[in-house]
């Protein structure tokens, strides 16, 4: 493959043009304009509102302002490996907003989780178009990513009044390295600019807390005639997520059993609430139910039906759990009162998701195998549960040396 120099006009600069191979295009139908599709993403021609139709053509690229035929030939030479090497990617005016919401976003929407896509929209939305969104992609650099994040940590939040956590600038982060490696992958980019720039570092993971039974059966024995008493035991004796419960319908349910099956889950994102499948493979799953839980469940489903009967309106989601109506509970305020029972039952405060955690904590301590333990939780392995309740290990441990020993010593 070879390009050619020419010299444009008398005492001009020196330009090189070279074939570098094909591409996918968008011409119109009707005045018969191209469009290259790394560069725009239409549905119509802007100049004629005609329709467009997908083409595969021949790209040339012309570069000018060269002093010397010397200087022209050298950038030649450059481009003519880079197609060699299959490294050369197309100069492109597109910006990184139209590459991330016409091109990066519905590509990959499809391939993850709607909860996942939607919290990518938001980051796209709220926290990197309005600041980089102007910027070309091909001209994107680490410096700009980095003061990007040092924006986002002083007044990243809506309406600017404060910054984000080193927690969410890490999620913008993953975010936008995914969509560049994405870009680099789809040759629009030669390499990835966020390989040279820095994310803040999360000084310390939230700490967690755990209740002790006593406690748990403490604040049981307070919520008792709380009306989502049953919710609370479901939590606390099973490790159950959240979004599990609220999502957790009576077909769901075989009390004569005393099982649960957990197939989706409500989660909540930028102000919707909705229904997915559980967060990992093995969050499908089925959960054993102890005797009094199975008590209290229905004991629950007798006071549901109560509340149907007196009902004006009533919606029938056959959800476990529900407002006053039958609607769904949202997950949110199921949080906030989880933590309002806790502050009138004066007991350690913690978070209604340290729930699960108390719950992992007390059967690891138990003794209780912790792959079972990982069954419950809806872990994608048994690795995760161990680097999770970590803090639970020791004591068994202790208790291992304990009888390692006394198998050896036994007698003496």
């Amino acid at each position: 493959m070879q390009g050619h120099i020419r010299k444009r006009g008398k005492g001009g600069t020196y330009e090189y043009i070279i074939d570098v191979g094909t591409a996918q295009a968008q011409r119109c139908r009707g005045c018969g304009r191209r469009f290259w599709v790394e560069q725009h993403a239409l549905k119509a021609c802007p100049r004629c509102a005609g329709k467009l139709h997908q083409t595969e053509e021949r790209r040339r690229q012309t570069k000018a302002g060269y002093a010397s035929r010397k200087e022209a030939q050298t950038a030649l030479n450059k481009v003519l490996v880079a197609v060699a090497e299959r490294s050369y990617v197309a100069p492109s005016k597109a910006t990184l907003g139209e590459f991330l919401t016409a091109q990066w976003l519905p590509a990959i929407e499809a391939t993850v989780r709607l909860t996942t896509y939607r919290s990518y929209v938001q980051h796209v939305d709220w926290h990197i178009v309005p600041h980089l969104g102007a910027l070309p992609l091909q001209s994107l650099s680490g410096a700009q990513i980095n003061a990007l994040y040092a924006k986002l940590a002083s007044c990243g939040r809506r309406g600017g009044k404060s910054g984000l956590s080193a927690l969410t600038i890490r999620h913008v982060h993953a975010v936008l390295h995914r969509a560049l490696k994405d870009a680099v992958r789809w040759g629009v980019l030669g390499r990835n600019p966020i390989e040279a720039a820095d994310p803040p570092r999360i000084s310390h993971a939230r700490e967690m807390k755990t209740w002790s039974a006593e406690q748990l059966e403490a604040f049981l024995a307070f919520t008792a005639d709380e009306r989502l008493h049953a919710l609370w035991q479901l939590l606390g004796l099973t490790g159950m997520r959240r979004g599990e419960a609220c999502g957790l319908r009576w077909c769901d349910c075989d009390l004569e059993q005393g099982r649960v099956a957990i197939r989706r889950a409500l989660v909540p994102i930028a102000h919707t609430v909705l229904v997915t499948e559980p967060k990992t493979a093995r969050g499908k799953r089925s959960i054993a139910l102890d005797e009094r839980t199975v008590a209290v469940l229905r004991a629950h489903a007798a006071r549901q039906l109560a509340e149907r009967e007196c009902a004006k309106e009533w919606t029938e989601t056959g959800l476990v759990f529900t407002r006053t109506d039958g609607r769904a509970l949202p997950p949110n305020s199921v949080s906030r009162w989880f933590v309002r029972s806790v502050e009138r039952a004066k007991l350690p405060a913690i978070r209604l998701h340290d729930l699960r955690h108390s719950h992992a904590t007390l059967a690891l301590r138990a003794g209780i195998h912790p792959k079972v333990v990982s069954e419950r939780l809806g872990h994608a392995t048994v690795a995760i549960t161990l680097d999770t309740y970590s803090h639970a290990i020791p004591a068994m441990q202790e208790e291992a040396a304990t009888r390692i020993a006394e198998l050896v010593f036994v007698g003496k």
